[in-house]
């Protein structure tokens, strides 16, 4: 119980545990749950906005952030980083000739005692604010003892506990405020969100009962047959793996600058297996995997690898109870001898939800594991050491092992500039009139400026390049073309007669997502055909509502998935499960899968918003009805000026945005707000229709419907590729604007919703065949490459 939010941050395990029952499992951390690295990076960066925000200037720039083993070094690595801070975090790896300048116990965890062993003492002196960073405050005591252990050494008036989640009850917050209090001290606390566990009578000894009769994961043999390598990394000299003994503003640039060639390093050692990857750190080294995962995916997505999808997690001591059902949140685990330095103690460690389980689609096809050289032991390669488990549920581990900073090699305060550039920070978002022909405060294209670059290509030699598999349809664009007088006018036509149903549509989708998702709601409208709608919902939202909803264009392409740029951009500035993804329409539900796939396992919600669903791909949407929307009718001019979108490795670098062309030169015809203010002069006339006749919870459930029926045409006319269906208005008027059309079927009985596909058809000499029984008003059908025979085409007779 608690924020709503509280539920897209944790989910509940069952843990081998005496002294508590239930594990916490956080869905940002990467810790037990697998998740984007950029996600994981916006989780701790958020929380370190909320500091600074406290704290204020300067304060927030003088902190010194203390993060705690093992599950939150990674999070107040992040948080460092976004207050640019010094940062340390506790151990439990002893360092012969090193004594521990404090030591504290944590009473509910599983390996309970901490060491500080900071290089330099510097890091803690001065009497900065101090920052303390869990993953979540159970009850606020080992941050007291860590407070009582430092301040007789290094007294400071601030300190500043931060946490994903609070979850301290009333007891628990007075005792905190009575400490403070005795101390003379302010102790201030920051959640991203906050709440209460509460547990029925019995249930510590019920899960002892349940963990003896299912049991952790064991340690049974697997047989080993994915490949193993070993890359070697340049890892930047003067930096450590880690905050264990300090980590410095300077270390932090330099890391920042060698991280492009790291990941590109990196990415070349997959060796084709890189569309689902893990990249696994090993227990307190979180930081370092996190951000080679980061740098991965930043390599691969300009690379223009299909499909990529990397993930992040690490080792744990922490034993769990592993079931493979959907709503549990460790789903399976391995289980594998510590491989450590004796020290740290042995036992046995474990790696949750890294196997796939029964499921098939959560399978990483690599998995590369990052650990420090003084944990790449012989138990490391044990026959039942990590590595052979990992081996046994992929195709190829990559090992990287990263040299262990030693204290002592640099100056003890290495806070003075390195040779390094300054460190590069996300790209801002476009906006017009520079960028557009849209307001600059009714989107931010999340996009990266390609006006000047010549990237059209003629539409026979794009169809060709793009079926050969020679060229992705997104490393080039169609040719844009002034519409002509005739084609306007049809637009207009359609325009005037469908002003109201487009209306009433964007009303029904805005009153549906205030309804479930609330007022604070961020839209992400899918550039280019998705961007006027997300203009017309924002629209809706400020006139009916009040509510001033930022509104973003990104990039979505088939085959490689959502910009992960962007992704990052809207993690670090909004509450992921805010953020609604919006387009103009579904056909046979291609995109609504592309983004599910790129979405799971985030915390965004995969939910695709549209106008009109007839593909019944969605639940949120205006309508099922297949009409015509008439921003389908033209390209750039009903669109912004903007192109689609454009993914080409030699333009688009580590840390760019997708790229797309500003069509400046066709403003002449731009109907772009044209468009969006004749749909909107609608919205009074529909505000009753929309709010009253929502569809209910039965008529919202998708069936894909369209999906089938695509099936069923490409079988029936010998096509070989589903992608070569269009089903929709939409669509096929997509299709005979861009591609090579083959035939178009149209529904017996369409009406005046298909003049423009007839005009199309007509100018292009493509035949229109009158079909029955087809769920859609009609479908186009692409030129299949390889169907020319002596005889013609083959498939269905024309």
């Amino acid at each position: 119980m608690g924020d709503p939010e509280l539920t897209d941050l944790l989910g509940l395990a069952v843990r081998d545990n005496p002294r508590r029952a239930q594990l916490l499992v956080s869905q940002v951390l990467g810790k037990h749950v697998p998740q984007q690295p950029g996600l994981v990076l916006g989780a701790g960066r958020r929380l370190g906005a909320a500091v600074r925000e406290l704290l204020g200037e300067p304060a927030s720039g003088s902190a010194v952030v203390l993060g705690f083993a093992e599950t939150a070094t990674g999070l107040g690595h992040c948080l460092a980083d976004e207050l640019d801070a010094r940062y340390l975090h506790s151990t439990r790896r002893p360092v012969a000739g090193m004594a521990p300048v404090a030591g504290f116990e944590e009473p509910h965890s599983h390996a309970t005692s901490h060491l500080l062993l900071p290089e330099s003492l510097e890091l803690l002196a001065h009497g900065d604010p101090l920052v303390l960073v869990d993953d979540e405050l159970s009850t606020g005591q080992t941050v007291l003892n860590t407070i009582e252990a430092l301040h007789s050494s290094w007294p400071r008036e601030r300190y500043v506990l931060a946490a994903l989640v609070d979850l301290r009850g009333s007891a628990d917050r007075e005792r905190l405020a009575a400490f403070a209090a005795e101390l003379g001290v302010s102790v201030e606390v920051v959640a991203l969100a906050q709440g209460r566990v509460r547990l029925p009578a019995g249930t510590r000894a019920r899960a002892r009962e349940l963990v003896a009769t299912l049991g952790v994961p064991g340690e049974s043999r697997q047989s080993t047959r994915g490949e193993l390598v070993r890359a070697e990394l340049p890892w930047p000299v003067g930096v450590p793996e880690g905050g264990r003994h300090g980590f410095w503003p300077a270390q932090r640039r330099a890391l920042a600058s060698a991280l492009p060639e790291l990941g590109e390093r990196l990415a070349k050692e997959l060796a084709g297996h890189e569309r689902r990857v893990l990249v696994l750190g090993c227990e307190e080294l979180s930081y370092a995997p996190l951000r080679l995962a980061e740098a991965l995916e930043l390599a691969l997505g300009s690379s223009g690898a299909s499909s990529v999808s990397v993930s992040f997690s690490t080792t744990t001591r922490s034993p769990v109870l592993a079931v493979d059902d959907p709503g549990y949140a460790i789903r399976t685990g391995l289980a594998f001898p510590a491989h450590g330095s004796p020290a740290e103690g042995g036992g046995i460690r474990f790696a949750y939800n890294v196997a796939p389980g029964r499921e098939a689609a959560r399978r990483f096809e690599a998995i590369v594991l990052v650990v420090d050289a003084a944990t790449d032991t012989p138990e490391l390669h044990a026959t039942d050491g990590l590595l052979a488990r990992l081996r046994a549920v992929t195709d190829r581990v990559v090992l990287v092992v990263l040299p262990v900073w030693r204290p002592g090699a640099v100056a003890a305060r290495p806070d003075e500039p390195l040779t390094c550039p300054p460190v590069v920070p996300l790209p801002s978002p476009l906006r017009g009139p520079a960028f557009s022909s849209y307001p600059a405060d009714e989107v931010g294209w999340l996009l990266t400026d390609l006006s000047a670059i010549a990237l059209e290509a003629p539409t026979e030699e794009r169809e060709e390049a793009v079926q050969s598999g020679g060229a992705h349809y997104a490393e080039s664009l169609p040719v844009e073309y002034h519409p002509g007088p005739e084609y306007l006018e049809l637009f207009q036509q359609a325009l005037r007669g469908s002003a109201r149903r487009i209306a009433l549509a964007v009303g029904t989708v805005a009153e549906t997502l205030v309804r479930e998702r609330g007022r604070d709601l961020v839209l992400a409208s899918l550039a280019r055909a998705g961007t006027p709608v997300g203009i017309l919902i924002r629209r809706w939202l400020a006139a009916e509502h009040g509510i001033d909803a930022p509104h973003y264009a990104i990039s979505i392409i088939r085959g490689r998935g959502v910009d992960p740029v962007a992704l990052r951009y809207l993690t670090e500035r909004h509450e992921p499960h805010r953020v609604v993804f919006v387009d103009g329409w579904t056909g046979k539900g291609a995109i609504a899968r592309e983004l599910a796939e790129a979405l799971a396992g985030t915390p965004f919600d995969p939910d695709l918003a549209v106008l009109a669903d007839p593909g019944r791909c969605v639940r949120t949407f205006g309508t099922r009805e297949d009409f015509l929307i008439p921003s389908a009718c033209l390209n750039s001019t009903v669109s912004g000026l903007i192109s689609r979108t454009v993914l080409r490795a030699d333009l688009i670098g580590p840390g760019d945005f997708h790229g797309a062309k500003y069509y400046q030169e066709l403003a002449p015809a731009d109907v772009s707000r044209a468009f969006l203010d004749t749909v909107t002069q609608w919205f009074p006339a529909v505000r009753q229709e929309a709010v009253s006749g929502a569809p209910t919870d039965a008529e919202r459930v998708p069936t894909w419907a369209g999906w089938a029926a695509v099936e069923r045409i490409s079988a029936e006319y010998g096509i070989g590729s589903l992608n070569l269906v269009k089903p929709g208005v939409g669509e096929t008027t997509r299709v005979l604007l861009r591609r090579v059309p083959w035939r178009i079927l149209a529904r017996r009985g369409a009406g005046a919703d298909l003049d423009h596909v007839r005009l199309l058809a007509a100018q292009r000499g493509v035949p229109v065949e009158e079909v029955d029984a087809l769920p859609y008003s009609c479908v186009g059908l692409i030129h299949p490459r390889f169907s020319r025979g002596a005889t013609g085409v083959t498939g269905k007779a024309i």
